[in-house]
């Protein structure tokens, strides 16, 4: 995008708190940032002065941002929860802040529970809990519930049923920031009705009856010069402005204000490709091999446009020695869909005695409502012709031969079709690129992601792991001992020996293994 059609865009930002992406010339984000003031902040990246006084980073940014868009949003603490949601989304290379895997905390509450309590935790999974948040202030948050458990009266024990065995290590009761359930001082009814009516404030209900209240009573106390207490209550109500803040989940797929039309995409897609249809499944596939000691492979699935990690796989390369892109595709796609044929003729035993091709038999299955696996209607490959030509290679091998398939080259973004020599090439403003990328830079995530489980794995192994009648209690033993592989291996027979469970055999064994390695 040009200077002037850049500035003619930033006219129409409006002054308004938001999140802005920053975008290259191929339409990669490559840095996500929040601001008060959209067209303040926005215009701050295209001032002259801006360039010449910015350190390196941020001059390597600036001149690598071809285009951008933002979203509005309400408030500060919606514009920080945005900003991390989609940092972990895209992983830009710019951005530093939000890029692990750590979450915005959220508060728990299991009413089934005997005697339910809140629990701060960042992650929500379907188990019957009421769930509050996400929540931007952590520090807050926690003085928060910590103050909502005081108030109400509610245990902040661990124990799921805590009895009078707990009782006699607690202390809570006695200096009243519990009604001690466990004992019988508060019947059931009674202790959930406090939980609800915490639930009720976390919910943002009765604001502001709260907030009078508490302001009428720090004054009273500064007034009776009682100034801890008042400072106290001061505190309270900054934790309490912070925490119940009206804010928007922006969970993935859903609540985040975008411009992405998937249904649009999919019928450009279909269109540009000449697939006589929108591919409603899409399934692509990525290789990560960042060292050759963990070769693995990633295959996600879009299902209507959108993510459906509920079928994404990964992978490890069995079969390739060192780092061989084309041969770890060739397996990949080789063992995913020999998967797909074995799980359908399982559920069909005639398919393998119809005349149709196994491409028409798998999608009369999944028509049939029969098909456990169902085909999707468009395969994606990580790379360029080399790649392809695999895939291609290993779908015609197993009877695929009328299963689209495409590769997706990053470096300028060409598509390569079998049996085509010149690649396609969608303008980068085009939806149907933008939903390539999507899911290819998916299966990237989901694949980096894989690789760096599988490294702090191989982190936490030692070279005792794999010698002769080593078992998890001895390692730790010889480890708490000696302290290191190589300090054991200076050690003698007697004083590998002199650890309780190993035998002076023992001792020479291990240490004969390790001198062999």
């Amino acid at each position: 995008m040009s200077s002037h059609a850049l500035r003619s865009k930033l006219r129409e930002v409006p002054h308004q708190p938001g999140v802005y992406l920053m975008k290259d010339r191929l339409g990669a984000i490559i840095y996500v940032g929040k601001a008060r003031d959209l067209r303040k902040r926005l215009s701050s990246y295209f001032i002259a002065s801006r360039k010449t006084r910015a350190d390196i980073k941020t001059r390597a940014l600036i001149d690598s941002i071809h285009d951008f868009e933002y979203h509005l949003v309400r408030n500060e603490e919606e514009s920080l929860l945005l900003e991390g949601k989609l940092i972990k989304d895209y992983r830009p290379r710019y951005n530093v802040a939000f890029r692990d895997d750590k979450r915005f905390l959220l508060v728990r509450v299991r009413l089934a529970d005997p005697w339910p309590r809140f629990v701060i935790t960042r992650l929500k999974k379907d188990d019957g809990a009421r769930y509050f948040g996400p929540y931007p202030h952590s520090g807050a948050l926690r003085e928060t519930v910590a103050w909502l458990n005081r108030r109400s009266g509610l245990r902040s024990c661990r124990p799921a049923n805590p009895g009078e065995a707990d009782y006699r290590h607690c202390n809570a009761d006695i200096i009243r920031n519990c009604s001690a359930p466990c004992v019988g001082r508060i019947d059931r009814d009674a202790y959930l009705a406090r939980v609800e009516d915490a639930c009720r404030l976390l919910e943002g209900k009765g604001r502001r009856e709260i907030f009078d209240s508490l302001r009428t009573e720090m004054q009273e106390a500064s007034a009776a010069l009682d100034f801890e207490r008042a400072a106290t209550l001061r505190d309270v109500i900054a934790n309490l402005e912070l925490t119940l803040v009206p804010t928007r989940q922006f969970a993935r797929g859903r609540g985040v204000p975008t411009t992405v039309n998937p249904a649009e995409d999919l019928a450009e897609l279909g269109e540009l490709l000449g697939l006589g249809g929108p591919p409603q499944v899409m399934e692509c596939f990525d290789i990560s091999n960042v060292s050759s000691n963990h070769i693995v492979a990633s295959m996600v699935r879009f299902t209507a446009g959108k993510a459906d990690p509920q079928n994404y796989r990964r992978y490890r390369i069995r079969t390739v020695a060192g780092q061989d892109d084309f041969a770890s595709m060739a397996e990949v796609v080789r063992r995913r869909y020999s998967r797909i044929l074995l799980e359908n003729a399982a559920a069909a035993p005639d398919l393998a005695e119809n005349q149709e091709s196994a491409v028409d038999a798998l999608r009369r299955l999944a028509r049939d409502g029969r098909a456990r696996i169902v085909l999707p209607d468009l395969v994606i490959v990580d790379g360029g012709k080399g790649q392809l030509g695999m895939a291609v290679r290993e779908l015609g091998s197993l009877g695929l031969h009328d299963l689209p398939v495409i590769g997706l080259a990053k470096q300028h973004e060409e598509i390569f079709v079998p049996g085509r020599a010149a690649p396609i090439l969608i303008p980068h403003d085009r939806g149907a690129l933008k939903l390539l990328q999507r899911i290819r830079d998916e299966a990237h995530r989901f694949a980096n992601g894989y690789n760096e489980l599988l490294y702090r794995r191989r982190m936490r192994e030692s070279a005792l792991d794999d010698c002769p009648g080593m078992s998890p209690r001895r390692k730790q033993l010889l480890l708490e001992k000696f302290g290191s592989v190589t300090r054991l291996k200076k050690a003698t027979p007697a004083e590998i020996a002199a650890i309780p469970g190993i035998s002076e055999k023992s001792a020479a064994a291990i240490l004969g293994y390790l001198g062999d390695r």
